[in-house]
């Protein structure tokens, strides 16, 4: 009967309408617990996000890589349940559970049936509260983290993105791998994975999205019985990262036939009052489709990458503005160079009228696609509460674009692209390419 509840479900997913207002009640737990509800009671199911400000750039000193290890065995057994009782409790209840560690937040989503949601919710709580961290667990799944890094090392897109956070960040936590390194991950244990859990894990940087089959009123007392007992605080968020970015070409040797380049310098906050302007420059210069110049100039007009793309990247405590793509050896140098003359473009204030509405028209007509389901909606919410945004932006952020001028694509061009500023991190045997400072 719950598999084909289950699956009935599944069908159901895609029926919010993504043309329609999105409802969002914020409410307050009795325990405050502060939580942002779409109720949708059109199928008995619920989704759950839950968020833990910090995340991996929590590491203690000397423990990278800790906070992603520990949450990787958060589902590995919990309470009496070792990881294979955990595993058949989740089945039964058809529910399914999902822990990731990010540079910023540690991300808990859950799905879960109205029929059995006071199980799950059980379930869930024992995970968050009573981790085992049993050895053989942890020993399987810091295996599983070491291959994964042995891996790394031999990808030159995962070479050159890691260099260029080291450039870009130093000694700060976004300037290393957030799953650490095979050392720092080797020399874990135990009372590691225990300690980590206390500086992420904690009342007093969550925030929480739920959308589906539950009321304010349930969903305040299912709030309380799940984090009520968790560590009031946990570890101090980190200061924010001095950028060490300066114009001029790094490359690492690696031998491959194509380089890979992620290029980049500062960016601007999310709540920059800029950044909307910024968000329709970067879809003219290089965001996602065909049409934008980057694509055009560099993939279209001569050939040189498959696919070339810019975005920006407003973390918690650091702003860049980057982009990447792969060329072959003999001509990732000119693929540079036609990037350094688009970005001087544009800087200078050469977007079109047309250019403009063209990305206007796409950005505003596939932002509502993006709700096509209830757990999807659910994580946008908390993204939402991650980047400080109010609760009515899922409805005002289109009037956001449409509002931004060609004067104003202007003056935020000449303020915020420095050409001259752009890092190329080049990783590969590129031919008449040296490093520079």
């Amino acid at each position: 009967m719950i598999r084909a509840l289950v699956a009935a479900c599944a069908a159901l997913l895609l029926a919010f309408p993504a043309d329609a207002a999105v409802e969002i009640q914020e409410i307050t737990s009795p325990g405050g617990v502060d939580a942002w509800l779409v109720e949708d009671h059109s199928i008995p199911f619920v989704a759950l996000e839950l968020r833990f400000r910090g995340g991996a750039s929590l590491d203690a000193p000397g423990k990278r890589g800790a906070i992603n290890l520990m949450t990787a065995l958060i589902e590995e057994g919990a309470g009496d349940l070792d990881a294979q009782g955990f595993a058949e409790a989740r089945e039964a209840l058809a529910a399914s559970y999902g822990f990731e560690a990010g540079d910023d937040a540690v991300s808990v989503s859950a799905r879960m049936l109205t029929a059995t949601r006071d199980a799950a919710v059980d379930l869930l709580k024992l995970a968050l509260t009573e981790t085992r961290f049993d050895e053989d667990a942890l020993n399987r799944v810091r295996g599983q983290v070491l291959s994964g890094l042995q891996s790394d090392e031999q990808d030159p897109g995962t070479i050159a993105g890691r260099t260029f956070n080291a450039l870009a960040f130093g000694t700060h936590p976004y300037g290393s791998p957030q799953d650490g390194t095979p050392e720092s991950v080797a020399a874990l244990t135990r009372a590691d994975m225990l300690e980590a859990k206390a500086r992420a894990i904690a009342r007093d940087r969550v925030v929480v999205a739920a959308v589906g089959d539950i009321t304010a009123a349930e969903l305040g007392a299912l709030l309380d019985h799940l984090l009520g007992d968790l560590p009031e605080t946990g570890a101090p968020l980190p200061g924010d990262a001095t950028l060490g970015l300066t114009g001029g070409v790094t490359v690492v040797g690696f031998d491959t036939p194509q380089s890979v380049v992620v290029f980049g310098h500062e960016g601007l906050k999310r709540d920059d009052p800029d950044f909307f302007a910024a968000y329709i420059l970067n879809q003219i210069l290089g965001g996602a489709g065909f049409s934008s110049r980057l694509m055009q100039e560099v993939r279209e007009a001569r050939g040189l990458t498959y696919g070339i793309y810019s975005y920006l990247v407003p973390r918690d405590h650091a702003e860049t503005w980057q982009g990447s793509f792969a060329s072959a050896n003999e001509r990732v140098a000119e693929a540079i160079a036609v990037v350094r003359d688009e970005w001087a473009k544009a800087a200078a204030g050469g977007v079109t009228a047309a250019e403009l509405e063209a990305a206007k028209t796409y950005l505003t007509g596939s932002y509502p696609l993006r709700f096509d389901g209830n757990g999807r909606i659910a994580e946008i919410l908390a993204g939402m509460q991650l980047d400080h945004l109010p609760a009515d932006y899922v409805n005002t952020r289109n009037a956001e674009i449409e509002a931004v001028t060609l004067d104003d694509i202007t003056r935020v061009a000449a303020k915020w692209l420095h050409p001259e500023g752009l890092r190329f991190v080049v990783v590969g045997r590129p031919v008449g390419l040296d490093s520079s400072d």
